[in-house]
């Protein structure tokens, strides 16, 4: 199938808007509320004019892509897999992923796009993990040798699930080598922890505070706790601590994964050109 002008002209504006998160995210751990939503408001506007003169379809597809994104999103983010702002790009791209008039090709669409992002951002994050650890060496191998003392126990479990694998594999052939996940597991854990305490965490002035940061532990602003939660400071939270709290605030970052959206949208795009899916 040849790639249509209306298709275009979204792939570009999706195009535009994750590299416009890639920016902010990069820049100040976050992506802005209006970006996202705007990316809804003009990708909707748009199959809506184009309905106007063509297939209705085309305004229908980008309602129900958003829906199932909607979805997406909200259980991403309800497990913790994702912060607000991913969240919310992710289901402003559902406007936008609906590409072809049939929906079983969409549904293979969805399933790469998600596919291709996850594991394309976990590499990323992976590549971002070592960039850290060469910039916080000393307090990286420090904080992994107390996380490895904590943890050691792990270290046992694992060991005890390994012995009980080989036993397994003893009867069904040729799956003994997974057996090595029971030993890596403890490992990136530790690795992982290491990481978010050494390099992840860090104190703020209140006025460099900002609405859904992740504060690292709970702390008490005239009277009142603000828990360490997922969700982040709250907007009143984040008035009261500007306006009370003079001391400086620790708080915990995550590594910006805007950039596995950018991954995930182009290999998709040139998957879907390769077998023809639009």
């Amino acid at each position: 199938m040849i790639l249509t002008q209306e298709n275009l002209f979204l792939i570009i504006i999706a195009v535009v808007w994750i590299l416009g998160a890639v920016f902010q995210d990069l820049r100040r751990r976050e992506v802005d509320n209006i970006w996202n939503f705007s990316l809804i408001g003009i990708a909707l506007t748009y199959r809506l004019a184009v309905s106007i003169n063509g297939s209705y379809w085309f305004f229908i597809n980008g309602i129900l892509g958003l829906v199932v994104f909607l979805i997406l999103g909200n259980l991403f983010y309800y497990s913790r897999i994702f912060a607000g702002g991913d969240a919310k790009l992710l289901i402003a791209l559902g406007s936008i992923m609906p590409l072809s008039y049939n929906w079983i090709i969409n549904l293979k669409l969805f399933g790469s796009f998600i596919a291709l992002f996850l594991f394309g951002g976990a590499a990323y994050v992976f590549l971002f993990s070592f960039i850290l650890i060469a910039y916080n060496w000393n307090r990286f191998i420090k904080e992994f040798r107390k996380q490895f003392i904590i943890y050691r126990s792990f270290f046992v479990i694992s060991l005890l699930f390994l012995v009980l694998w080989v036993f397994v594999s003893y009867f069904i052939n040729n799956i003994i080598y997974l057996g090595v996940v029971f030993l890596l597991f403890p490992l990136l854990f530790i690795f992982a922890k290491s990481i978010e305490e050494s390099c992840l965490v860090k104190a703020l002035s209140p006025s460099e505070l900002t609405e859904g940061e992740w504060l690292y532990e709970d702390i008490f602003v005239n009277g009142k706790k603000i828990k360490a939660t997922w969700e982040g400071v709250s907007k009143n939270d984040l008035r009261l601590i500007k306006e009370k709290y003079r001391r400086k605030i620790w708080v915990k970052q995550g590594i910006p994964f805007t950039p596995g959206f950018l991954i995930g949208f182009l290999g998709i795009i040139i998957i879907s050109m390769k077998l023809g899916w639009f």
